[in-house]
């Protein structure tokens, strides 16, 4: 079977006032977006980390910035392609 995907890049961290905190936010957030794949016919199919290399421009190279690091967390959706 062939099929079709569909990505959403979601936040590295998700911020919650202390005194909500109920321990279930990402848990939450992640069902939450996968409901609302679902109700466009997606399935959820997995979450990925992707690694992003960040060079520094010309002139902060000159003045010995280093390359970054940064990590994106990628949900991954799918569905029968017709």
């Amino acid at each position: 079977m062939k099929y079709e995907y569909q990505m959403a890049q979601i936040p590295q961290a998700i911020v919650v006032k202390e005194k909500e905190y109920q321990g279930r936010e990402a848990a939450h957030y992640l069902e939450e977006l996968a409901n609302r794949f679902a109700e466009k016919d997606w399935e959820f199919w997995r979450v990925d980390t992707i690694g992003v290399l960040i060079k520094p421009g010309c002139l902060a190279g000159l003045f010995g910035k280093a390359i970054e690091e940064q990590h994106y967390y990628v949900v991954t959706f799918r569905r029968p392609k017709e």
